[in-house]
């Protein structure tokens, strides 16, 4: 090969490379494996990570432990849905147009709004790109975000924003864990563009739409809702029903893996008198010169099919597989479904938090409605709790002092339809254990 390309040596092809920047001695490499003792080895390092099926979780946070029906992976595992990409040509891919079609459809229903697009990257970069959508609807160049949306989501809005001139506020969270709505009213002008809350919020309480709303709209902002666990419409009435302008979330709490923690799927919705400022693409259904039914690329108000300048997003793929899993179980739940496993949650989180309000040294952080999540303050340094648990493979929630310095003895729980009554009773056991050595 080297003197095909008319090269004398190795040294040579490298030559290009500084001296100073060359490794001088051979890669410290294991001598190979045959296949066999390779599958053991990899193996015995898999064993050494922690799994669902040998911990105990209570963590949410964002990523949420929900059962997912068979049926959703045996589908998105078909061949000719693991492999979709975008649809160049959309009059030959009326499959992946039709379930896209039918996932803006139940997105919309769910979130109580006219329209949503054909899914986004995550539930972080929707709410980025709902800021900025609003900012394009109004022309206003200020934000207020309150403390209780998710951390990481603020700081991805922040990054979206902080070359463009946009001034965020953060609005502080009451006694209670929610917003606190006399800073909002005290703080909101003519400037603002929109508040964003986070329903059910971080902490896993539940925020007053309603008020928040009359508060925007009477300064003819816009009211953007994240939902980040979508779980919970199978009980609360939707954003839409509150008049939220843009309603944002997380949707890989419908039928996706936890996966480390990603790929994960994120959904928009807004009015459809806001239609041509919305984000990504979206599919609508029509007839073909026979009348038959199809289903097209609708709009798509991004560079790749208009002019960069013209375009109100560089979105230029979504989560397809995992917007497909969102699809198949949303179809195969149906209300009925999706509203036993709420209660389920609701009832889970609401047994726990009592019994572990009855815990010597243990205190509920905050005493509002919830859903599945809320916060509890430990007698030392929730690191060490956690770390404690963690020995006896209890996973005890998320610590929070790294997202809220000045809460740091205190852990987030979540508790789901998976997790069991012994689970939480052991939870509640082992706690006290720990509490008292």
């Amino acid at each position: 090969m080297l003197k095909e390309i008319g090269v004398d040596s190795h040294e040579e092809l490298f030559s290009s490379i500084p001296e100073g920047l060359r490794l001088k001695k051979g890669l410290n490499l294991p001598h190979g494996m045959s296949e066999g003792g390779l599958s053991l080895y990899m193996k015995v390092l898999s064993e050494r990570n922690g799994t669902l099926n040998n911990y105990i979780s209570f963590l949410g946070g964002g990523a949420y432990n929900h059962f997912i029906p068979t049926v959703v992976n045996h589908l998105i595992s078909r061949s000719e849905f693991s492999t979709p990409y975008t649809p160049y040509q959309p009059e030959i891919s009326q499959g992946t147009l039709q379930w896209i079609y039918e996932f803006q459809s139940l997105i919309s229903i769910l979130m109580g709004m006219e329209v949503a697009n054909a899914s986004m990257y995550d539930g972080a970069s929707a709410l980025a790109e709902g800021v900025i959508m609003a900012i394009r609807i109004n022309r206003r160049d200020k934000v207020i975000i309150s403390r209780g949306v998710h951390p990481e989501h603020r700081r991805v809005v922040e990054t979206y924003c902080n070359n463009l001139g946009i001034d965020i506020m953060e609005a502080p969270f009451t006694e209670k864990g929610i917003t606190d709505l006399n800073w909002i009213r005290d703080n909101i002008s003519e400037k603002t563009s929109a508040v964003v809350l986070q329903n059910p919020n971080f902490f896993g309480c539940l925020e007053d739409i309603e008020t928040t709303e009359d508060i925007v709209h009477e300064k003819e902002g816009l009211l953007i809702i994240s939902v980040v666990e979508p779980i919970s419409l199978g009980i609360l009435r939707p954003p839409g029903d509150f008049g939220a302008d843009i309603v944002t979330g997380e949707g890989q709490s419908f039928g996706n893996l936890l996966s480390y923690g990603g790929p994960y799927v994120g959904f928009f919705t807004t009015r459809e008198r806001f239609i041509r400022n919305m984000p990504g693409r979206l599919i609508g259904e029509t007839v073909d010169c026979n009348g038959k039914r199809g289903y097209v690329l609708t709009l798509a108000t991004r560079e790749q099919h208009i002019r960069r300048e013209k375009a109100t997003s560089n979105i230029c793929s979504n989560e397809a597989l995992c917007a497909l899993a969102v699809t198949i179980y949303l179809s195969i739940m149906g209300r009925e479904g999706l509203k036993r496993v709420a209660y389920l949650n609701v009832q889970k989180a609401n047994y726990a938090r009592k019994r572990l309000s009855n815990l010597d040294g243990l205190k509920i952080r905050f005493n509002s409605p919830i859903f599945n999540e809320f916060v509890i303050e430990t007698p030392e340094s929730a690191d060490k709790i956690h770390k404690k648990l963690m020995k006896k493979k209890v996973i005890a929630g998320l610590n929070l002092k790294p997202f809220y310095p000045e809460m740091r003895d205190s852990l987030l729980m979540c508790f789901t339809e998976n997790n069991t009554k012994d689970e939480i009773d052991i939870l509640c056991e082992t706690l006290q254990e720990v509490i008292k050595t």
